[in-house]
């Protein structure tokens, strides 16, 4: 199915933001390695995102993932901060 309008530019914003958040928590460069966001999905109701990410030179990607999810809810507080004016509702995040 294809993506509406909607959809693509509310990914374009939390994709921006998110890279942002990440460069800012420290998110992107951790134990030598990189991570980056390498593209952001928007269900058709908006309320769920998933966010998936890419990870460079990191020996062990689950536990840097999990160390993701962990600070998942830091993470969605400052989007929630960043496009809460431009959201109704604060989509759900789920990184992969």
């Amino acid at each position: 199915m294809e993506e509406s309008k909607r959809q693509k530019q509310v990914a374009a914003l939390l994709n921006e933001e998110l890279s942002d958040i990440f460069r800012r928590l420290g998110l992107n460069v951790i134990h030598n390695g990189m991570i980056s966001i390498s593209s952001v999905k928007v269900t058709p109701d908006l309320l769920e995102v998933r966010v998936y990410l890419s990870f460079f030179q990191i020996e062990d990607t689950q536990a840097m993932l999990k160390k993701v999810i962990d600070r998942s809810w830091e993470i969605k507080r400052e989007l929630a901060a960043r496009v809460g004016k431009q959201l109704r509702r604060m989509p759900e995040l789920q990184f992969f």
